[in-house]
């Protein structure tokens, strides 16, 4: 168990995500920051390791976009 008080809340910012435990982590994070977060997934670690991720968030409550990388 961990509690953690005080502090700064998190805010939004641009991350990349270098693999699977890490980009979840950055990912629920960004959930709970305010403001706006960009994930950068540039292997698709996320969207392999979890499946339906995207819909499951948003069945949860989270407002996720995903943005196709180009070629």
């Amino acid at each position: 168990v961990a509690l953690v008080e005080g502090g700064y809340p998190l805010r939004g910012t641009s991350l990349r995500s270098t693999d699977l435990r890490a980009g979840a982590a950055l990912m629920l994070a960004g959930l709970c920051a305010q403001g706006q977060t960009l994930l950068n997934d540039p292997c698709g670690h996320l969207m392999r390791g979890y499946e339906g991720l995207e819909e499951k968030l948003r069945l949860l409550g989270a407002d996720t976009v995903k943005i196709a990388a180009g070629p």
